[in-house]
């Protein structure tokens, strides 16, 4: 498997990404601070996108085996607009995070002939699988990608070092709340949700991560928002 640097939780950073990308101005990437409906209030509206960050613990990885086994013996059948891609670069999974959350919301403008503009023309049409085969070839993405992860507050990491946490994307398609995980072989749909709620019925589903995990503190929100 291919290695990339990780990306940093760094709003800065990852709005900047967005842009080296193609990604419309008008949207970047903000802290959400808390799950209390008063930070949450808070939060520029409309919220198109939570991406969530958090620790792989053993907790995590076995729940994550026993929901794929589980859905492997289920025929579900997903929106054919929903955007969903299989991560096969290490470290990759902020990038990857971010594909879903644009690519999830076409009234978010991509600049013709950007990177991920690109991207999307030679993918929309490939299975998810040949889709992170296809970012995994992509010399641009990558190149774009690791010049963002040399940015942000903390020491650039060595390629090699290990990283224990994962970034996830939760988005609304066609009234239903998606999470959208590269490691996983399938979009996890959560029932219904609207753009108007998106973002409270993301925080419900986080905290189940959180309580497989009570000891555990490091967990990041971010929301992908308008520009103020």
């Amino acid at each position: 498997m291919n290695v990339w640097l990780p990306l940093e939780s760094n709003p800065e950073v990852l709005s900047n990404y967005m842009g080296k990308l193609g990604v419309s101005p008008l949207w970047n990437i903000v802290d959400i601070y808390g799950m209390d409906d008063e930070l949450l209030d808070m939060v520029p509206k409309p919220v198109k996108s939570l991406i969530f960050l958090f620790p792989c613990s053993k907790a995590h990885e076995e729940f994550r085996a026993k929901e794929d086994e589980e859905l492997k013996g289920k025929s579900i059948e997903h929106p054919k607009s929903l955007f969903f891609t299989r991560q096969f670069v290490h470290n990759a999974c902020g990038t990857i995070a971010l594909i879903h959350a644009v690519l999830n919301n076409p009234e978010i403008e991509i600049e013709k002939g950007s990177v991920l503009q690109k991207y999307l023309e030679d993918a929309k049409d490939l299975s998810p699988d040949a889709r992170g085969e296809l970012l995994n070839k992509n010399a641009e993405f990558k190149a774009t990608h690791e010049e963002n992860a040399q940015q942000g507050q903390t020491a650039t990491p060595n390629i090699d070092d290990a990283v224990y946490h994962h970034f996830i994307a939760f988005v609304h398609v066609d009234g239903t709340l998606y999470e959208l995980d590269g490691r996983k072989n399938f979009p996890i749909a959560h029932g219904p949700t609207t753009p108007d709620t998106l973002l409270k019925d993301s925080i419900k589903v986080c905290k189940k991560f959180i309580e497989l995990d009570p000891s555990e503190v490091r967990f990041t929100l971010l929301g992908l928002v308008p520009t103020q």
